[in-house]
């Protein structure tokens, strides 16, 4: 338990996080990631070199600093992160290594006057409290997938068995366990761990799984992301036959279980987790809203299998909205961005419903906003970041 001066202390450097805390983050992973090659794999450059990774650690780490004493305020954050950690399996090791460059960082940023050895000694608290929640709470999901029916701990080796093209940018893969041995079964919107070689050096991503598991298999689908290293070698080098290892099944962003009508929104490659989302609910005759948005039908991915199930299940209705239509691929119903206007038509009338969305950051600030003006409840509009979460507002 943290100290009251100790609480004190922390919550008094709320102001210098909100103004600074960027620039501490920024300095944070890159004095971390320089000196200490063993975590380099547990964090995309990508990520790094585009800023989302600090901004997302500033906020995570202004939240805990708010909320200090009274960690319930943070809502679903804590799970968010110890779902990321598991699906990259985060280990006790990795967290003094954080926390010696976090307490550097804030004495090299924020300068001897602000770091007193006070200020270092309570931040060194509070950082201590925090792994021990994130550690005992990822143990013991370790251990439960360790001991589930089909689960593991740590990597398992998969052989990739099929490579299909579902657009002009997104192929799926499919994996099977090499020993032959069950899977561990998933919810509807997880994702999995994925850890690859690559011209010698390791590197670990996540990857929504875009099919309810059967016959022993675990599918991703995965866009080409311009100089995407990772997406480039699976698309490019990994071949059918290939081993890779993964990572048990995790992540919060799941289907409730509810007789609600449900709408599923989706930009771009965020289709993939809506997939076994929509596969679950029919199975249940929910009433479903299937809307998808893309830049045109050629990179529209999975969509005559969409088309499919709403041949064979009354009860969905899909819309699809492309930002520009190429003049070949078959018509979408609206082209042009999804508007507040459009999303009232194609949403229930009904408006006590479960809206489940993904895509590009800036689409979901759009989707939560709408949603939010048509009176869809908050609490019952959800959401997911591909990478580190941010802000929507």
């Amino acid at each position: 338990m943290l100290s009251a001066q100790d609480r004190a202390i922390v919550k008094s450097t709320v102001p210098l996080l909100e103004s600074g805390g960027e620039a501490l983050t920024t300095h944070f992973y890159r004095m971390m990631l320089s000196e200490y090659p063993q975590v380099r794999p547990l964090f995309n450059q990508a990520h790094q070199a585009s800023g989302d990774q600090p901004r997302a650690l500033a906020n995570g780490v202004l939240m805990y600093a708010r909320h200090i004493d009274q960690l319930d305020q943070l809502g679903d954050l804590v799970a968010k992160i110890i779902n990321k950690h598991v699906a990259l399996q985060i280990l006790p090791e990795h967290y003094p290594i954080v926390g010696a460059c976090l307490l550097r960082a804030i004495r090299e940023v924020l300068g001897e006057e602000i770091a007193t050895p006070e200020v270092l000694a309570a931040w060194g608290a509070a950082y201590n409290q925090l792994a021990d929640i994130l550690i005992g709470a990822e143990a013991a999901i370790y251990d439960e997938k360790a001991v589930a029916p089909g689960g593991w701990r740590g990597s398992r080796p998969f052989k990739l068995v099929a490579k299909v093209e579902e657009s002009a940018e997104i192929t799926s893969f499919y994996f099977e366990p090499v020993d032959g041995q069950a899977i561990l079964a998933f919810e509807p919107g997880q994702y999995i761990g994925m850890k690859l070689l690559i011209d010698g050096e390791e590197l670990r991503r996540n990857y929504s799984l875009s099919a309810l598991a059967k016959a022993g298999q675990y599918r991703i689908s995965v866009k080409r992301e311009a100089g995407g290293r990772v997406s480039g070698y699976l698309h490019d080098q990994l071949a059918v036959g290939a081993t890779v290892d993964l990572f048990p099944p995790a992540g919060d962003f799941t289907l409730v279980a509810s007789d609600k009508p449900l709408v599923l929104i989706s930009g771009g490659v965020g289709i993939t987790p809506t997939l076994p989302m929509l596969e679950a609910a029919l199975a249940t005759q929910r009433p479903v809203h299937f809307i998808h948005c893309a830049r045109n039908g050629a990179v529209h991915a999975f969509r005559d299998w969409v088309d499919a199930l709403a041949e064979r299940h009354p009860q969905l209705k899909r819309f699809y909205c492309y930002a520009e239509d190429d003049g070949v691929s078959p018509a979408a119903d609206k082209i042009g961005l999804l508007s507040q206007e459009q999303l009232a038509q194609w949403l229930p009338e009904q408006r006590d419903l479960d809206a489940y969305f993904l895509g590009p950051k800036g689409f979901m600030g759009a989707i939560k906003r709408h949603l939010k003006a048509l009176g869809v409840p908050e609490k019952q509009s959800r959401y997911e970041f591909f990478g580190p979460a941010a802000a929507l507002e």
